[in-house]
């Protein structure tokens, strides 16, 4: 049996898991699933005086249970890598442990930080919440998301 737990998941099996995780995450606490108010929460709790108003006026301590979640997240991918992975995938490919790579991480990280904001969410909060929720605007990010990906992949 572990053999198979070691193992990479088929869609077919994590798909309906993360599938079910919305229903389950509305019927049992009512909140919603998104991972970039998270980042939101953090800057509000380390940056209580901030000029910024939707940061001094963030009521954070709602929010703990996304707090929470996010690091679950980590510490289960953590989990699932190193203890339960008979072969772990590095956190970073090599060619990012230079100077080269390390502006390239920020560099996306502000470009993916900066769309978040700008498109009121992420991709797991658009596409896993907002599309099972038959929003408007999440349709339109997800397939925007979808042509960035495209775009990035076949032409840069």
């Amino acid at each position: 049996m572990w053999d198979k737990i070691l193992q990479p998941w088929p869609w077919y099996i994590t798909g309906p898991l993360i599938g079910l995780m919305v229903p389950s995450l509305l019927l049992f606490t009512g909140k919603t699933f998104g991972i970039s108010g998270s980042f939101r929460r953090i800057d509000a709790i380390c940056l209580p005086k901030s000029k910024l108003s939707y940061l001094r006026t963030d009521r954070w301590r709602d929010y703990i249970w996304q707090l929470l979640m996010v690091a679950g997240i980590v510490i289960g991918g953590y989990i699932g890598n190193h203890l339960l992975s008979a072969e772990p995938v590095p956190f970073l490919p090599e060619s990012y442990y230079n100077t080269s790579g390390v502006i390239k991480l920020v560099i996306g990280g502000i470009l993916v930080g900066f769309g978040t904001r700008y498109a009121n969410g992420c991709t797991s909060g658009h596409t896993i919440m907002g599309l099972s929720n038959l929003r408007w605007p999440s349709l339109v990010a997800t397939i925007s998301f979808f042509i960035g990906g495209l775009f990035t992949t076949f032409v840069l």
